[in-house]
C-alpha cells in the first residue's frame, strides 16, 4: 500500500475521533452544566484545547491531500509546452481548464494529423498490393510461391495453365500441387529444407491427356539468410517444350548434313559398282541357263535393283537439290498423294480421311510431294494387318504462334501400335526403321525436305494409340 493510502486511512479516523471529542466537550460545557463540578475545569479545557489543535491538523492534512491533485494539475498546466499559451489570471482553475482545452485541441489536431497519414500509408499499401499483383499476374511465365512449410501462397495464372491444377491452388502442400511433376516437387523440398537454389533446371511434366512437355524452372529461396532458415520458396515456371524440340531439330539436322556431305562420295562409288553389277546380271540372264542358273540370275539382278534404288534414295537425301519456290495448294497437293497411293491404301483396306483447309504456301512442289508420299505411306504400313478399325486421318489448319507468324499444320494420324519411346528421337536417322521391309530413308528425307522449307517434322504418340507426324510449315 502506498504512503498516501496509509496517511489516510490514519488521518480519517484520527480526524473523526477528534470531532467527536470536541463535539462531547462543547456539549458538556453548554447542556450539562452540572457536570463540571465534578471534573475540574482545566481538565476539561486542557482535553477541548488538545482535541481541537489535532482536530484542525489533520482536517489540514486531509485538505493537504485532498487538494494534492489539483495542485499537480496547475504543476503540469504551468510546464505544458503550448505554443499558444493562456495568460495566467488569478483564478487557477480557470488557467488550468484554459490550458487542458489548449492541450487537448492540440491534441485533437494531431490526432488527425494522424489519421491523414494513416489514410494515406492504408491507400499506398493497398496501390502497392494492386501493382504487385499486377506485376504477378502480368508475368508471362508461371510463378508459385511457397511458405515455410511447403503451403503455396501465390499461383498466378500462367503457372495455375501449366501445373493444370482444378480448384483453390492456394493453401495446398506441395506434394499435392506438383503432384504431375514430382522432379520439381523434390526441389522444392530440397530448397525450403537447406535453402538450396536450382536455376534453369529441365523437369518432365506429364499432362492429363497423359502426353509429356519440358519445363524449364528456376527454384530459388526466400530470405535465406534469416535466422530460423528459410522462410519459403519461390518456384518459376516456363514452357520449354517447343524450345527444346527446335534445338532438337537443329541438332538432328546439323547431324544428318555432316552425315550426308561424308557419306555422298561413298554412296556414288556404290551407285557405280551397282551399275556394274546390273550390267553383269543382265549379261548373265541372256546366257543360255538352266533352271537354277536362271532362278539365281533373277534372284540377283532384283536385289541388284534393291541395292541401287537404296542409293538412289540416299543419294536423293545426301545431296539435296536447291528448291524451286511456287504457290501450291497444300489440299490438291496431298489430294494428287492420295491418288498416288490409292492402290497401297485399297491393297492394305485402310481408309483415309482428310479434313480442313488454309491458304497456298510457297514450296517446291516436287520434294514437297517426296515427303508427305512418305509420311502417308508410313501411316498406312503401321497398321497391323490384325486390327480392324484401320484409317489414317489427315487435318489441315492454320495456326498462329506468339509472335504473330502464321504457319500450315498438317497433322497425320494413324492408329496403329505407336512407336516406341525410345525410338521418337531416332526415327528421322537415315537406315533406321523398325519395319521388316524398307531402307529407312523415307521419313529422313521427309524431314529434310520440311526443314529446308523452314518448317519441321515431329512424330508423337496419340492418347487413343497410334502415332502422329505434325508437319509444321510457314505460311
Amino acid at each position: 500500500m502506498r504512503y498516501g493510502s496509509r496517511l489516510q486511512v490514519v488521518l480519517v479516523p484520527l480526524a473523526a475521533i477528534c470531532l467527536l471529542a470536541s463535539l462531547v466537550a462543547v456539549m458538556l460545557f453548554a447542556f450539562v452544566p452540572g457536570a463540571i463540578g465534578t471534573v475540574r475545569v482545566p481538565v476539561l479545557l486542557t482535553i477541548f484545547i488538545v482535541t481541537l489543535v489535532v482536530t484542525v491538523l489533520c482536517v489540514t492534512l486531509l485538505l493537504r491531500w485532498v487538494l494534492r491533485p489539483y495542485r499537480q494539475l496547475v504543476g503540469e498546466a504551468e510546464r505544458a509546452p503550448l505554443s499558444a499559451r493562456p495568460e495566467r489570471g488569478r483564478d487557477e482553475a480557470e488557467f488550468v481548464l484554459e490550458t487542458f482545452q489548449s492541450v487537448i485541441a492540440q491534441l485533437q489536431s494531431q490526432q488527425r494529423a494522424l489519421e491523414a497519414l494513416t489514410a494515406q500509408a492504408s491507400e499506398r499499401a493497398d496501390s502497392a498490393q494492386r501493382f504487385s499483383e499486377r506485376i504477378v499476374a502480368s508475368v508471362p511465365s508461371g510463378l508459385i510461391a511457397f511458405d515455410a512449410h511447403g503451403k503455396a501462397t501465390m499461383v498466378n495464372t500462367p503457372a495455375r495453365e501449366l501445373i493444370e491444377t482444378s480448384g483453390e491452388a492456394e493453401g495446398r502442400q506441395v506434394d499435392e500441387l506438383l503432384s504431375r511433376m514430382p522432379d520439381l516437387a523434390e526441389m522444392v523440398r530440397a530448397c525450403l529444407l537447406n535453402g538450396e537454389l536450382f536455376r534453369r533446371e529441365e523437369v518432365v511434366a506429364t499432362n492429363r491427356d497423359g502426353q509429356t512437355r519440358r519445363l524449364g524452372v528456376t527454384v530459388a529461396p526466400i530470405d535465406p539468410l534469416s535466422e530460423h532458415g528459410s522462410r519459403g520458396a519461390l518456384c518459376l515456371l516456363t514452357d520449354i517444350s517447343e524450345v527444346t524440340q527446335l534445338r532438337e531439330q537443329v541438332a538432328l539436322k546439323n547431324n544428318l548434313e555432316s552425315l550426308g556431305e561424308m557419306s555422298a562420295g561413298l554412296a556414288h562409288e556404290f551407285k557405280n559398282a551397282l551399275a556394274t553389277l546390273h550390267g553383269y546380271a543382265q549379261l548373265i540372264q541372256t546366257l543360255e541357263l538352266d533352271a537354277k542358273g536362271t532362278e539365281a540370275a533373277a534372284a540377283l539382278l532384283s536385289e541388284v535393283r534393291g541395292l541401287s534404288t537404296m542409293v538412289t534414295s540416299f543419294l536423293n537425301f545426301a545431296r539435296p537439290q536447291p528448291l524451286e519456290l511456287t504457290a501450291i495448294s497444300l489440299l490438291d497437293l496431298i489430294g494428287d498423294c492420295s491418288n498416288e497411293l490409292g492402290p497401297l491404301f485399297s491393297e492394305r483396306r485402310v481408309e483415309l480421311v482428310v479434313n480442313g483447309a488454309c491458304s497456298d504456301i510457297q514450296g517446291d512442289e516436287r520434294m514437297l510431294r517426296q515427303a508427305i508420299l512418305n509420311v502417308m505411306r508410313n501411316a498406312a504400313e503401321a497398321i497391323d494387318d490384325e486390327k480392324s478399325y484401320r484409317r489414317v486421318t489427315i487435318t489441315i489448319s492454320g495456326v498462329v504462334d506468339s509472335t504473330n507468324h502464321d504457319w500450315v499444320h498438317v497433322v497425320v494420324e494413324d492408329c496403329g501400335t505407336g512407336i516406341p519411346i525410345a525410338d521418337l528421337q531416332r526415327i528421322f536417322i537415315p537406315f533406321f526403321t523398325t519395319k521388316s521391309k524398307g531402307h529407312g530413308v523415307g521419313l529422313a528425307l521427309a524431314h529434310r525436305v520440311i526443314t529446308e522449307h523452314g518448317g519441321t517434322l515431329t512424330a508423337a504418340n496419340a492418347t487413343a494409340g497410334g502415332a502422329v507426324f505434325t508437319i509444321r510449315l510457314p505460311l
